[in-house]
């Protein structure tokens, strides 16, 4: 009892000197980070600096080392070519002039906001944020599937739909809760191909309203959250993003009611967000982009996922050129997240081994990345031309508003 107590006091002392955090009492301390403490005990000196040490399974000393590796680093801070952010998401607290000065700084001509709600609150968004700055302050509009047991639901959402794209409203953005987390009256996930929604997907589709689709998220996030998950620290910092267990549906099938989708409606045009959620198989990704002519990609929140894979990223991305557009995730601006200038390092320079993150800790995995360096006709189109193909009249006769290139020599 006195040894175990003794143990105990140095551990104590020992965290207090390493920084060591715990997640209050009743700290189970792992047999390997208890064979450190008592050889400290008896030498009385600190555990070797080495490798993360566990109490528990929370992690108590981050290793993270500074490469030796000496490499180029390039600082990109304008897109070689005007951007279109397909993928953004900003507040109603944001003001339309931080964002355009922002946007000019960062070489983005028009930055799509996939936040822009419903109902009256659409009409806001369209009026802050459209109005003050038509064709690069752009709004996609949301379903409110708290009413999918409604029996006018679609038509409300059709009328919707319609009024909006009157007043400018450029897509329609599904979140991924749909076929995860959404559930009727009945207790029931609804599943993305649910008929109550197919009025919604024919009706885009006459419109030619794009519909921005995400759907499943990341394999490692349908796995048991353990040490043979590559995403462990981003899922214990975040455990509600984990899907894995009973009351989800399986991955695939998320992605399968997705496909049936797309395939029953060949006239709407839809963008699979983060890759299409296939960023970590490209040849499943290439699989659907081939059998779905009216299926497009964006870039966002998956540039660790192209950058661990450069030589088959750049293949893909040089094969599919045509089908891919620019998104971050992020807005503008955004002062924590400045993750426009990654995606640039990423996309056109060779730049080895670098951080793609922005926080503190990696948000999406415990690795680095390497450029792509693509050739500068598959840049212009994924900057840009894709977007404006797929936005269509929302763009093509709207007077665009002054916007310096990064380079006029090199401008298109």
């Amino acid at each position: 009892m006195q040894k175990s107590r003794t143990i105990w006091n140095t551990f104590q002392k020992v965290g207090r000197r390493l920084g060591l955090v715990s997640t209050g009492v009743g700290i189970a301390i792992g047999g390997g980070a208890m064979a450190l403490l008592m050889a400290a005990q008896e030498r009385e000196q600190d555990p070797p600096m080495g490798p993360a040490i566990f109490v528990g399974d929370t992690v108590l000393k981050p290793y993270d080392p500074t490469p030796a590796l000496t490499t180029k680093e390039t600082r990109v801070d304008r897109a070689k070519y005007p951007a279109t952010d397909i993928h953004a998401h900003w507040p109603a607290s944001v003001e339309p002039a931080a964002l355009l000065k922002a946007m000019d700084d960062l070489g983005v001509e028009r930055a799509v906001n996939l936040s822009g709600g419903f109902g009256p609150q659409l009409d806001r968004m369209l009026a802050r944020y459209s109005d003050a700055a038509p064709g690069r302050l752009v709004i996609c509009g949301n379903i409110d599937f708290s009413k999918i047991d409604e029996p006018t639901f679609a038509a409300d959402h059709v009328a919707m739909l319609e009024r909006a794209q009157a007043r400018g409203m450029a897509g329609l953005k599904i979140f991924k809760n749909l076929g995860l987390t959404i559930k009727d009256r009945t207790g029931k996930v609804v599943p993305i191909d649910d008929p109550r929604i197919e009025p919604i997907w024919a009706a885009c589709g006459r419109l030619h309203i794009p519909v921005l689709i995400h759907s499943a998220d990341p394999v490692a996030f349908f796995a048991p959250i353990d040490d043979k998950n590559e995403r462990w620290l981003q899922l214990k910092r975040h455990p509600d993003w984990s899907f894995y267990g009973p009351g989800f549906p399986a991955r695939e099938e998320v992605l399968l009611q997705r496909d049936r989708v797309m395939a029953r409606h060949p006239n709407t045009t839809f963008i699979g967000a983060h890759l299409g959620d296939n960023g970590e198989d490209l040849s499943a990704l290439e699989a659907r982009l081939g059998r779905y002519r009216n299926f497009v990609v964006d870039l966002s929140a998956r540039e660790a996922e192209m950058g661990r894979q450069p030589y088959a990223a750049r293949a893909f991305l040089i094969r599919w050129q045509d089908r891919v557009l620019f998104g971050t995730d992020q807005y503008p601006g955004r002062p924590d997240q400045p993750r426009h200038r990654l995606y640039y390092r990423l996309l056109e320079t060779a730049d080895e081994y670098f951080k793609y993150y922005d926080h503190p800790f990696p948000p999406t995995g415990e690795w680095r990345v390497y450029g792509l360096h693509l050739p500068d006709a598959v840049l212009k189109k994924i900057y840009q031309s894709n977007a404006d193909r797929v936005l269509g009249w929302r763009v093509r006769d709207r007077q665009r508003q002054a916007f310096r290139p990064r380079d006029s020599s090199t401008a298109p």
